[in-house]
This record gives C-alpha cells, sequence and structure tokens, in this order.
C-alpha cells in the first residue's frame, strides 16, 4: 500500500510539472487605483518567457518573476504561483501616491514608503500638489506629513497642497477657503495638524471665516489667524 501511494504520488507530481501554461491571470490587492494594468502585468510575466502557453510548469522560476515585478517602479508587491490548470497567476499591490511634486526639474509622485514614484498616463492620483524640492534632506520628515494627510479623512479632503520655502517651513492651501496654512517646519505634526482640526470646527460657526488670509500652526499652544 505505501508503495503504490508512493508511486501514484510521484506520477501525479511528475504529471502536473509537465503540464504547460495555458493562460496568465492578474489580481489587485487593496485600492483599485489603476496605476498598473492588467495588461502591463502580463507582459512583464510573459516577456520573461516568450510566451507563456510553450512554458513547462516545472521551467518555471516563480522568485524571479516576483523580483521582475517587484522592481516595477509602481508595485509594492507581488506574489506569482501557477495553479493545477496551469494557470499563471499573478497578486498585485500597487504603490500608493501620497504626494505629487513638481518643480522646474520634473513632475512626480511620493509614495506611501517616501519613495519617488512615477505619473501614470492611465490614472490621476487626488493628492496635495507639492511645489519645491524633496530630497534626502527632508524626505523623511516630508514623508510623515503627508502621510498624516493621507491617513485622516478630513485632513485628505481639505488639503490640497503645500509649499516648501526656503526656510523649510511649509505653506499649505485648503479647498474651500482662500486663507494659507503656514504649517511652519514639518515637527510637532500630530500637534499642528489637531490644532487646525479644532480650529477649523470652532471657525465654522465663525461667519468671519471667509475674511482670514493666514492659519499659522507654527506655535503648538495655539494657532494665530490673520485676516
Amino acid at each position: 500500500m505505501l508503495g503504490v501511494l508512493i508511486f501514484l504520488y510521484s506520477f501525479s507530481s511528475k504529471r502536473n510539472e509537465d503540464r504547460k501554461l495555458v493562460k496568465t491571470e492578474v489580481q489587485f490587492a487593496g485600492e483599485n487605483t489603476p496605476f498598473v494594468t492588467d495588461e502591463m502585468v502580463n507582459n512583464l510575466l510573459i516577456q520573461n518567457f516568450n510566451g507563456v502557453a510553450s512554458i513547462r510548469k516545472d521551467k518555471l522560476d516563480l522568485n524571479r518573476l516576483e523580483r521582475e515585478l517587484d522592481s516595477h517602479e509602481m508595485i509594492a508587491d507581488a506574489q506569482v504561483y501557477a495553479t493545477v490548470d496551469g494557470t499563471l497567476k499573478a497578486l498585485v499591490t500597487q504603490k500608493t501616491p501620497i504626494a505629487r511634486v513638481s518643480n522646474e526639474r520634473s513632475s512626480y509622485y511620493i509614495d506611501y514608503e517616501g519613495n519617488k514614484m512615477p505619473l501614470s498616463d492611465n490614472f490621476s492620483a487626488r493628492v496635495p500638489l507639492v511645489v519645491g524640492e524633496i530630497n534626502d534632506e527632508n524626505r523623511k520628515e516630508l514623508t510623515v506629513v503627508f502621510q498624516k494627510i493621507h491617513d485622516d479623512d478630513f485632513l485628505k479632503k481639505n488639503i490640497t497642497g503645500a509649499k516648501i520655502l526656503e526656510s523649510g517651513s511649509l505653506l499649505m492651501t485648503n479647498r474651500n477657503y482662500n486663507y494659507e496654512i503656514l504649517f511652519g517646519k514639518p515637527i510637532n505634526v500630530d500637534k499642528k495638524f489637531n490644532n487646525y482640526k479644532a480650529f477649523f470646527q470652532h471657525a465654522m460657526k465663525d461667519t468671519l471665516i471667509d475674511e482670514y488670509k493666514m492659519i499659522n500652526l507654527k506655535f503648538t499652544q495655539q494657532v494665530v489667524c490673520t485676516k
């Protein structure tokens, strides 16, 4: 009995390995924002073997395929596997943009990890537009600021842009009113945003909110408003 079981297992395993792939299938995890399309991922999979239908399952190097997909500028993570019926499947997690940087030299996204991400021809993310330079010196601190905006429903809807001043301070714009927000340097981020949300909640009851020109958040103990 044991010998028969071993034979049947070996036989079925060998037949499974000898099967040829018949198609590819791409699934996207998380938010369904089409920075990367099914066709783009399929092309990345297929070009590694010059076609899929002629490849046997035992010739697959799944780790190499995953590395190829992970190296794409818009893909955060990819898991690739082959099913019993000969389908090569890829589960793809796309990068999450949290800000769009625009300066004299280029325009690109900053993703949730603080890395550069190219603009997409397929989709334009609704994220704050940042004017200025993000470099190795300020990247970490600025990433935290835009992560907080991305993760907060109110801030995500309210903050539309930011200008990086020569002093390193941030000057932000909002969606519905004409005032600017002087955030100051990217420190005490939680405290400053909490102060701004408290101000906004109170100011909505104030008929003078349309007259404000500047909301200064530099001082963590108070919010200074200028008309």
